[in-house]
């Protein structure tokens, strides 16, 4: 007869369930799979502390203002709201840490790696009913918005800053030595992201 298995282990295991059970939604929660990764790393993330998460990103959603406009007037709002007032930001010492992957610690630090600050952003934009969505260039991720003809980008590790039309191709020579190709402007996938994550974790 086997032994039953210690709480620990109970819990790792309702997470990997439900981590499971809400990728193979048809429009996964990516702000739960993000703080379900965050449960797994550190076992001091409880369902308390996940709906805490999820209620801090609605109520900074509920700061930005009421549809201010096109994609460039929600970048600019974004920018102020969460890079100014909030100061969520990166810095080159927060690639080493491991609380710079896990969503619960970048919402409380205000740091982070830009993938993970490109959620909260995302999060944040998404509860507002802004057309915002992740762009994974090679190296660095940052944060979308608008139609492809209409896109505006925004570097959150760098504060949120509107990114003018050589940034990203600069960006993508510094991470690769090769030139932006407009396939990397693509939309992510939710699922995508989380998979990035989890390498970085």
């Amino acid at each position: 007869m086997s032994s039953p298995q210690p709480p620990e282990n109970e819990r790792a295991d309702e997470v990997r369930r439900r981590f499971a059970e809400e990728a193979r939604a048809g429009r996964p929660d990516l702000a739960l799979l993000c703080l379900l990764v965050g449960a797994s790393a550190d076992g001091t993330l409880d369902e308390a502390g996940i709906d805490a998460a999820q209620i801090e990103l609605d109520e900074l959603a509920g700061r930005l203002p009421f549809r201010p406009g096109g994609p460039r007037s929600w970048a600019t709002a974004l920018a102020e709201l969460l890079g100014g007032r909030c100061g969520f930001r990166g810095s080159p010492a927060d690639y080493q840490r491991l609380e710079s992957s896990l969503l619960h610690t970048v919402l409380r630090r205000r740091r982070g790696l830009p993938i993970l600050l490109s959620v909260v952003w995302m999060e944040v934009a998404r509860r507002a009913g802004a057309p915002v969505y992740g762009v994974a260039l090679p190296g660095h991720f940052v944060v979308g918005f608008g139609p492809a003809e209409d896109q505006v980008l925004a570097d959150p590790f760098d504060g949120g800053r509107v990114l003018a039309g050589a940034d990203a191709e600069l960006l993508v020579a510094g991470a690769t030595g090769a030139p932006l190709d407009p396939s990397m402007l693509s939309p992510a996938d939710p699922l995508d992201v989380v998979l990035r994550i989890l390498n970085n974790v």
